[in-house]
């Protein structure tokens, strides 16, 4: 006897090819101490796949165990290989697909498969169907954690956005990581393991053509390569302890490879520092140490390593989503928490008006010194130095305050700066956030202030991973 979605014999008695992997092994069966003693790692079970969750997987049960299945869909039956066991859980990877699904599509590139890049969690998933991926994430995760009913997220419309340009070729800023035979590459999923590989398309089409990969890189432990929407294109090889300390390259930063062995700057690329480059040693940098940004109808000058939305159409669509939910009006005053360069603030400024009082708060110093350089023109605009949590407690910022933008790191603003921000009276804020289930907890803290969560944007800004950036407009409940 078999048990329902679990194919036949683990020691493999009568078991059949349909049930096996890609390999022929067989996979998990029927009931007896196997089942009783619940599923090991490297196992393969036969399955039937449930819903989408956070974090680019799909939910399944063996005989009650929660398993977490990457590069499958659901409805789909396949044969997963178990990768981790935890407690009350596993993770599996879908290594044959037996019944597939509609939205299943051939990934586009051949790294972005079990066992090889981690990078990119849905490019067996149909582009339309991806976006559909993510607001099902997103609802999931505000009736969990928010506490929204089913009728509250419905009257959000709850949807996600593309942006132009399509599914490839968008990422500005890469980071790619060496092994430990000078080979640059991508890291494996959930591992230190850099898998070799000669080209990521979703790359944008510059950081491509750069000659990065496929050659040795002996000296450093990491290469950054930026191509930036004002045209500008760097590359930063980091040695191993700039390595461990510098911050990736965006949200869904694809940790790879040193540039080790560039005797000279990439093509189109002005030449590196005299004295860092050679047969075995990577050049510091090979072009411009700073670079240009255009959004919100201005020019930015940047670190090339500082933070900068990394999809070219990124910036411009969040600020086109803050204005619309908070319709700055003239006169208002404004604070930009987690500000940045000031992206936020330049924007909201030019609505309120060079009389009225807009506030960066940033605590990175290069972020700062940028929102400073940057924002020099706006005269009503003043950049505080300090974390947010600790500019709000000492008072460096004080309210009342008519408009809040909020665009906390990932792990979001937490109930004591929400708190604060409630205290300080706004009519509104908007919330940027690139983790539903952070943005999810903080709109509960809110709600328990008796604000509401009344317009929600969700977009596309990293097409081809689990990524989505969302925009929240709350404001005090009527």
């Amino acid at each position: 006897m078999t048990r329902p979605g679990v194919a036949a014999s683990r020691a493999g008695a009568g078991a059949s090819r349909a049930g096996a992997g890609g390999d022929g092994r067989p996979a998990r069966a029927g009931r007896g101490e196997a089942e009783r003693r619940g599923l090991e790692e490297a196992e393969r079970v036969e399955l039937t796949v449930d819903a989408v969750a956070p974090g680019g997987h799909c939910v399944a049960r063996v005989d009650g165990q929660v398993v977490f299945v990457r590069h499958a869909l659901p409805g789909e039956r396949v044969v997963a290989e178990v990768t981790e066991v935890h407690r009350g859980f596993v993770r599996a990877d879908a290594v044959t697909v037996l019944d597939a699904a509609p939205q299943r599509v051939a990934p586009p590139c051949p790294y972005a498969k079990p066992g090889l890049c981690g990078g990119c969690d849905l490019q067996h998933v149909a582009p339309a169907a991806q976006l559909d991926w993510k607001a099902a994430v997103v609802r999931e995760q505000l009736r969990r954690l928010a506490g929204l009913t089913d009728a509250e997220i419905d009257r959000l419309g709850v949807r996600v956005a593309a942006l132009p340009g399509g599914p490839l070729g968008w990422r500005s800023r890469v980071r790619y990581a060496v092994d430990a035979a000078g080979r640059a590459g991508l890291l494996k999923h959930r591992s230190h393991e850099v898998v070799p590989v000669d080209r990521c398309l979703i790359a944008h089409p510059a950081i491509q053509a750069l000659p990065l990969l496929g050659r040795p890189w002996p000296a450093a432990e990491a290469v950054e390569a930026v191509a930036s929407t004002g045209g500008d294109v760097t590359v930063t090889a980091l040695p191993p302890d700039a390595a461990a300390t510098a911050p990736p390259a965006g949200p869904a930063a694809l940790l790879t490879g040193p540039l080790d062995g560039l005797t000279g700057p990439p093509d189109g690329l002005t030449a590196p520092p005299a004295g860092l480059t050679g047969p075995a040693v990577a050049p510091a940098a090979a072009g411009p140490q700073t670079v240009r940004e255009v959004a919100a109808g201005r020019e930015w000058t940047l670190p090339a390593s500082g933070f900068w939305q990394v999809h070219p159409a990124a910036a411009d669509t969040l600020v086109d989503a803050v204005l619309d939910l908070l319709d700055p009006q003239p006169g208002e005053s404004a604070w930009d928490l987690y500000g940045g360069a000031g992206l936020f603030a330049a924007a909201v400024a030019a609505r309120v008006g060079p009389a009225a009082r807009v506030t960066v708060v940033e605590s990175a110093g290069a972020g700062v010194a940028a929102a400073r350089d940057n924002l020099r023109d706006l005269p009503g605009v003043e950049v505080v130095a300090a974390r947010v949590e600790t500019a709000l407690a000492r008072r460096r910022i004080t309210g009342p305050v008519d408009l809040v933008v909020l665009d906390p790191p990932r792990s979001g603003a937490g109930a004591r700066v929400v708190r604060d921000v409630v205290a300080a009276g706004p009519r509104a804020v908007a919330y940027v956030a690139c983790d539903p289930a952070a943005f999810a907890r903080d709109v509960r803290t809110f709600a328990e202030a008796g604000w509401e969560l009344a317009g929600l944007r969700g977009f596309d800004l990293f097409p081809m991973t689990r990524h989505v950036e969302l925009v929240g407009l709350l404001r005090p409940g009527r």
